[in-house]
């Protein structure tokens, strides 16, 4: 039984702070923020339900959780680290939080045990709460191996040094603009004026390239920062915000509730997807051992699975260039880098 007060399965209340709400009064987007976040604490609870699991009394997995709900570490990933050569390395592999720690975790769960029985590297999952805490994570080096977006990859490649290993071979990202199935809004013109709510300021797909496109057509909307795609889904598809933006991967995992309840207004043209990319500090045998384990991936069903249950395609190696044409958008710095997002 998940005791008061803790983290169930990788999830922290949200706080009220969190959704930037003032002491004195609501703003509107101020009131939406608190109800999503409500809204966030039963469809997360719900979701997990029986298959929640406590920290302290499983004894068939384990999940930990740091102050902010923002490391878990399952059953699967602990026996690969125990199964590994007792001198082999552990790396700490960040996956970019566009959805709940505890729907990451599940995830990628399987893919990380997968690459650990292949190189002998253990890894170790871990997230952040947000996707602003997340770039300043990555400011700090604290990620051995990360799977980044397009921005935050030219960013700490420049900044931190971080280095690409591989991407999806043959696919684009884009941005999608989702609005409620029977919503009266048609085209992106109809955005004007509306509230807009996107996962995080530098969140390239879902919020950067959407907001340069609407200024590119002189479209005014207002934009609310809702921490991640998971919650850009619930609070469309609950009436809380008219627009929202994400990306078709995880619109693709949402569930078929909502994915039913939701309609894909408008797409962004296509960019190189997101990067798999180390840290300078990984050495060249350990980023060759991964490499060749997740271009490996896509020569065998299993691995194939293991990719198609992340909405991923089969990975290739990559190189720094591969992303001239994210630079080339002129985009500059991340905009409050490690703020809240807000």
């Amino acid at each position: 039984m998940t005791h008061p007060g803790k983290a169930r399965f990788g999830i922290t209340p949200l706080a009220v702070t969190d959704f930037g709400l003032s002491a004195a009064r609501f703003s509107q987007i101020d009131l939406r923020r608190f109800i999503l976040a409500a809204l966030l604490l039963l469809a997360f609870g719900a979701v997990a339900g029986p298959q929640s699991i406590d920290a302290e009394s499983s004894s068939d997995a384990e999940v930990s959780s740091d102050a902010e709900g923002s490391n878990v570490k399952l059953a699967s990933i602990k026996e690969a680290e125990n199964g590994a050569a007792a001198n082999a390395p552990v790396l700490v592999f960040g996956i970019v939080p566009q959805q709940s720690a505890s729907t990451l975790a599940r995830l990628w769960a399987p893919l990380m045990a997968r690459l650990s029985a292949d190189t002998g590297v253990a890894l170790k999952f871990a997230t952040a709460p947000d996707i602003p805490e997340f770039e300043a994570r990555l400011a700090r080096g604290e990620y051995d191996l990360a799977y980044m977006n397009p921005f935050h990859y030219v960013v700490f490649h420049q900044d931190v040094g971080y280095e690409a290993l591989v991407r999806e071979a043959d696919k684009k990202l884009k941005g999608i603009l989702v609005v409620q199935k029977d919503s009266p809004i048609k085209s992106i013109e109809e955005v004007a004026g509306q509230s807009i709510a996107l996962p995080a300021p530098a969140a390239f797909a879902a919020s950067v390239l959407p907001r340069a496109v609407l200024h590119q057509l002189n479209i005014e909307a207002q934009y609310a920062y809702v921490g991640s795609h998971d919650s850009v889904y619930l609070g469309v598809s609950r009436g809380l915000f008219p627009v929202g933006g994400g990306v078709m991967r995880t619109f693709d995992s949402q569930t078929d509730a909502i994915k039913a309840s939701l309609r894909i207004l408008w797409q962004t043209p296509g960019y190189t997807p997101h990067a798999f990319a180390v840290h300078p500090r990984v050495d060249k045998d350990t980023r060759a051992k991964l490499l060749a384990a997740f271009v490996a991936l896509g020569d065998d069903d299993n691995g194939r699975a293991l990719l198609k249950s992340l909405a991923m395609e089969p990975l290739a190696g990559a190189s720094d260039s591969d992303w001239d044409d994210i630079r080339a958008l002129k985009l500059g710095a991340l905009p409050s880098l490690g703020s809240s997002g807000k």
